[in-house]
């Protein structure tokens, strides 16, 4: 009795401090797509509470959310989004946290964006040239130091580092891409999504296979004729399929082209996990600057 007793007064002795929430009291950053999250993760390190929405190997064009989720959305802090048609499946959820008071940030926007050839859309796969996404880095680094409670030093001290990474993929996949001989500068995709690579390093983008920019499209049987004939005329050895999308029309087309061409996987719209080969934006555009370079020459 008497120790139970001794073990009862020590319990109360305890702290208070030991019972307290310990809830992260840190302002939360809400980013659509794994692509900025990386960003943003580079720009942000442990100043704020990170949430990327978009897991490794998804597809942006048909990611879509949850209620829990989009109710932490409209408690965000900020909410970073590519924009530009990108994220079609939450874009209501990012008009509903905009109505509810939100910041947003549709990075896309703010990069002197292109369009599609021959449409009035514009393109938002921006992040396939690195002299752009040093723009949305930028972009995002300033409204990320307006928020309060970050210390702004701290984010731009960390806006600084990323940027010159950047500037040394910029300048490493311009020495690497120009390897590749005048003759077959030319890409064909399974969709459009390298328009801004190919601008910024001197391609052209002969075609697609899925019309538009979406992946959520079907191509016809004379869409596909008509691509393997332009294939076969410009003599293109490899078309360029997305890793975390099947690559079967990749291959139906390249067997309709009728000669040798390679069907070349590049990570274009989403990050993998640790284990892949594209865990960050920076190894994503390395990997996919070695994978063309192999599959044009």
């Amino acid at each position: 009795m008497r120790l139970l007793l001794r073990l009862c007064a020590f319990l109360l002795l305890i702290p208070a401090a030991a019972c307290v929430d310990h809830r992260d009291e840190r302002p939360e950053i809400v980013v659509t797509t794994n692509i900025l999250g990386d960003v943003v993760h580079s720009l942000v390190g442990s100043l704020a509470q990170v949430t990327v929405l978009m897991p490794p190997n998804a597809d942006p064009h048909q990611f879509a959310v949850s209620a829990r989720t989009a109710a932490r959305i409209e408690r965000a802090a900020l909410l970073v989004h590519n924009g530009l048609g990108l994220e079609e499946g939450i874009t209501r959820h990012v008009r509903a946290a905009e109505e509810h008071g939100v910041p947003t940030l549709a990075v896309g926007e703010q990069v002197d964006p292109i369009r599609y050839t021959g449409t009035d859309r514009p393109d938002p796969h921006f992040w396939t040239d690195p002299a752009r996404m040093r723009r949305a880095a930028a972009v995002i680094a300033d409204r990320v130091a307006g928020i309060a409670d970050i210390d702004a030093n701290a984010v731009r001290a960390n806006a600084d580092r990323y940027l010159a990474e950047l500037d040394r993929l910029d300048g490493w996949m311009g020495e690497q891409l120009r390897t590749i001989v005048e003759p077959r500068r030319k890409l064909v995709t399974n969709h459009h999504v390298f328009g801004y690579l190919a601008r910024r390093f001197g391609f052209d983008v002969l075609g697609a296979i899925i019309p538009g920019g979406a992946t959520l499209a079907s191509p016809s049987a004379a869409d596909l004729a008509d691509l393997a004939e332009t294939v076969r005329t410009a003599g293109v050895p490899a078309i360029f399929a997305d890793s975390s999308q099947p690559d079967r029309l990749a291959r139906v087309l390249a067997e309709q082209a009728g000669v040798h061409v390679r069907v070349v996987a590049l990570h274009s719209e989403s990050l993998t996990d640790s284990g892949g080969d594209a865990p960050t934006y920076l190894a994503m555009m390395r990997a996919n600057t070695a994978a063309i370079v192999c599959g044009l020459t």
